[in-house]
């Protein structure tokens, strides 16, 4: 489940050239996601945490609930281990990035379809101190501070959304995406709603430069 078009071409290009996997279908967003799989009854889902008007989180999560025999592998932008982690912990048995080889993305998805659990190399160090660690190590992103929600609200005011479509995107109140920036500012240290914005854009570019 991806919102971009040219992603979805290419995994399902990649799944193609192999003999014994099949696609059985593609959704942009957690509504559309959620009957094509109570249709196709699917071995494997691969989501992305970005998707278009909803939220992947929220979307595993659902998944999880509504199709619990389904392995869940994540293909995410995103290097930030404690989102890999979240990830995890809502039901997903994979995490692989973007940038990653081909063959590594089909390796992810035979790992996975398997029953084992299967992270990007670079960020296995990492997880494996938040699932097992306890602590938080050092040098951490002050995102790592945020909730699961919290995070939606930072990557989408990263993407220039207002108040009102981050609101509509998120199904709560205005009032309610104002409580929660000022939760992550007193986080994050921040004053003004001119720094959320300006943290916000520096992360969201961060990451889609990878």
């Amino acid at each position: 489940m991806d919102d971009h078009p040219l992603v979805r071409e290419w995994l399902a290009g990649l799944v193609a050239r192999e003999p014994d996997l099949v696609i059985c279908g593609q959704a942009e967003d957690a509504p559309t996601a959620l009957v094509s799989v109570a249709l196709a009854k699917p071995d494997l889902i691969v989501v992305d945490l970005s998707l278009n008007r909803s939220s992947g989180m929220e979307l595993i999560k659902d998944l999880r609930t509504q199709l619990p025999a389904a392995q869940i592998l994540v293909l995410s932008m995103h290097e930030e281990a404690s989102i890999a982690e979240r990830a995890l912990r809502a039901g997903a048995r994979g995490y692989i990035l973007k940038g990653e080889s081909a063959t590594r993305v089909i390796e992810a998805i035979r790992s996975v379809l398997a029953g084992q659990f299967y992270v990007s190399a670079s960020l296995m160090s990492q997880l494996a101190g938040l699932l097992f660690g306890g602590a938080a190590r050092p040098g951490a992103s002050p995102v790592d501070l945020l909730s699961d929600r919290e995070i939606e609200v930072f990557q989408l005011r990263g993407q220039g959304r207002a108040s009102k479509e981050i609101a509509e995107q998120l199904k709560v109140s205005v009032k309610t995406v104002e409580t929660y920036e000022a939760r992550i500012k007193d986080k994050l240290g921040l004053r003004t709603a001119g720094e959320l914005m300006r943290e916000a854009v520096r992360w969201h570019d961060r990451h889609h430069s990878t």
